[in-house]
């Protein structure tokens, strides 16, 4: 089976209520035309994927992007190839994005990312986005109780599986 080597931005920002923004792209051509990815494309020979990532969103979306971290590779078998897919967040540093290769685009909210409908392995690429949020979450309330002069000894709340420590005041 033909194998390609691609990468994925998901490039973030804020809407006017500071809410996060994820961006994500409609494919315009192939058998998978009007299904939603994040965008990137292949890595050439000699490219690392940070590389790759600014070149491809530049060719694509006439934008600069600063590769901020890496969340995620993806591995999916599509029916005629294998994925490999390297995924990082990313913010936009110069430039609006023009669609110059897709069919559409939208911010999507990161509290409702499932709202198109995603290609298989971008549907993995939503599952790392949510286990990353959850565990930023965790991790954030977690430092809060560390820091904080109340009582420690609060109860635990689940988080999609995940357990939390909440305060006894915020129950």
């Amino acid at each position: 089976m033909k194998s390609i080597k691609v990468v994925a931005a998901i490039i973030r920002s804020v809407d006017k209520d500071g809410e996060p923004l994820v961006f994500a792209t409609q494919r315009g051509y192939g058998e998978y035309k009007d299904w939603w990815e994040f965008p990137g494309g292949k890595t050439e020979n000699g490219e690392t994927p940070e590389e790759a990532l600014v070149r491809e969103i530049h060719e694509e979306l006439a934008a600069t992007i600063s590769v901020d971290k890496y969340l995620v590779t993806v591995e999916y078998d599509y029916p005629a190839f294998h994925l490999s897919m390297d995924c990082f967040w990313c913010s936009l540093t110069e430039g609006h994005l023009t669609l110059l290769e897709h069919e559409a685009a939208k911010w999507l909210p990161l509290n409702n990312l499932r709202q198109v409908n995603w290609l298989p392995a971008d549907v993995m690429v939503i599952d790392a986005i949510e286990k990353a949020i959850l565990e930023e979450n965790c991790t954030s309330e977690q430092q809060a109780l560390q820091n904080s002069q109340q009582n420690t000894k609060g109860s635990k709340r689940k988080h999609k599986g995940k357990t939390c420590m909440k305060r006894k005041k915020d129950l």
